[in-house]
């Protein structure tokens, strides 16, 4: 209640209120919060857009587990199309976007909305976002052929729009660290890194002309087309994951893009799945996807070590909650394996926005210890961890793990 409640009051209609009166307004705000029942304790009465809004909050937010009496709040948008597509259009016009995505989400989870998304004039009505895209995908097993159209233009929506926020920098600052990892001895005088060079040239110093004299130079390596290192993208795809996995898809076929990087993609439950030749499009990747089911790391980590073949340029990166299903101490063997090889390891929690994950602390730990420490990370953040992982230096583990 507390979403709908703090941004009724940003929103809403002022009618029969003086905005001028803080007093009114707080009144005003706490009538929509709590519903309008008598134990809310405001005394006020909504009228027009006041309470077409109300009205909205009470189809979701209302108590649906006590019979209705009086104006007491009762969830429910009916189990029909229409009611449900005309609440969606009430809430995109009094809500902002921000807010309509999370009431989106409350009704799917709170009343069970998910198979009217399989409906084409349904999923038409919906605000588009990384949430509805994981709930389509855990539904497209069962959806009909006259929604898979429809379905796919709302996840390519979403994808084009992550890509557009994520694609130019993650690049960027990869191309700076794959350049920064080839670093030469002998550089051109424009090809010079001084910073590192200075740094690494401090014994040099003399005192009496206040300057270092360079023994040696480091350089920047000339870009080059070809492959400098190798990214395996190793993606649990069970329920929980499904933001990580909406995610990872763009940022792989990102990667993909790029022809010093050559990446490949796998996701994973009790199965393994390579994806690797649909990276071109991620729209393809995330319907080659299967949200649910369990969850054997150990065997995806198998496969994805068969596809090593240069280890000291390789970064693995696993993204999981770390729930394993399999064989434990055969998957943290071949963490070890990996990492002895000269693999940079890298363990995502989860790769998205949605705050601290739920994830299985004894394995995180077991992996911390091997010198592969776990750790949630955003999307803003991906490129950042990438490039230390690249360049083989400390990742830029959050505060907050």
């Amino acid at each position: 209640m507390t979403v709908s409640g703090a941004t009724a009051g940003g929103t809403a209609g002022t009618e029969g209120y003086d905005v001028r009166d803080p007093a009114q307004e707080r009144l005003r705000r706490w009538r929509l919060v709590l519903g309008g029942d008598a134990a809310d304790g405001t005394g006020c009465a909504l009228s027009g857009r006041d309470a077409a809004m109300d009205g909205a909050l009470t189809a979701l937010y209302g108590s649906g587990d006590k019979p209705r009496t009086g104006r007491e709040r009762s969830a429910g948008l009916g189990a029909s199309a229409p009611s449900v597509a005309r609440w969606l259009g009430d809430i995109r016009t009094y809500f902002p976007s921000s807010v309509v995505q999370v009431m989106q989400r409350d009704a799917i989870d709170r009343l069970g909305l998910s198979t009217l998304l399989l409906e084409p004039e349904m999923l038409e009505a919906v605000e588009a976002d990384v949430h509805l895209v994981g709930t389509l995908l855990s539904l497209n097993k069962a959806m009909p052929e006259t929604t898979k159209e429809t379905a796919r233009a709302v996840v390519r929506k979403v994808v084009e729009d992550l890509e557009k926020r994520l694609a130019t920098r993650t690049r960027a600052t990869l191309t700076g660290a794959l350049d920064r990892s080839a670093r030469v001895n002998r550089p051109r005088h424009h090809d010079i890194d001084w910073n590192r060079t200075i740094a690494a040239n401090l014994k040099h110093y003399l005192p009496e002309y206040r300057t270092v004299v360079p023994e040696r130079l480091i350089g920047y390596g000339r870009a080059s087309q070809s492959v400098k290192k190798e990214v395996v993208l190793c993606i649990d795809q069970s329920g929980s994951m499904a933001a990580s996995v909406v995610y990872a898809s763009v940022f792989g076929a990102v990667l993909a893009s790029m022809r010093s990087i050559s990446t490949r993609l796998v996701v994973f439950d009790t199965a393994v799945v390579d994806l690797t030749d649909q990276l071109d499009d991620p729209v393809d990747v995330l319907f080659g996807t299967q949200l649910g089911g369990g969850t054997d790391i150990n065997r995806a980590l198998a496969y994805c070590q068969s596809q090593i073949t240069r280890p000291a340029e390789t970064v693995v990166v696993l993204i999981s909650d770390l729930y394993e299903g399999g064989i434990r101490d055969e998957m943290l063997k071949r963490v070890a394996a990996m990492k002895a090889s000269g693999v940079q390891f890298v363990t995502l929690l989860a790769l998205s926005d949605e705050g601290a994950p739920a994830y299985d602390r004894e394995h995180a730990a077991a992996l911390a210890s091997l010198g592969a420490p776990a750790f949630a990370c955003t999307p803003d953040l991906f490129p950042e961890v990438m490039a230390a992982a690249v360049e083989k230096r400390p990742l830029p583990i959050p505060d907050t793990v």
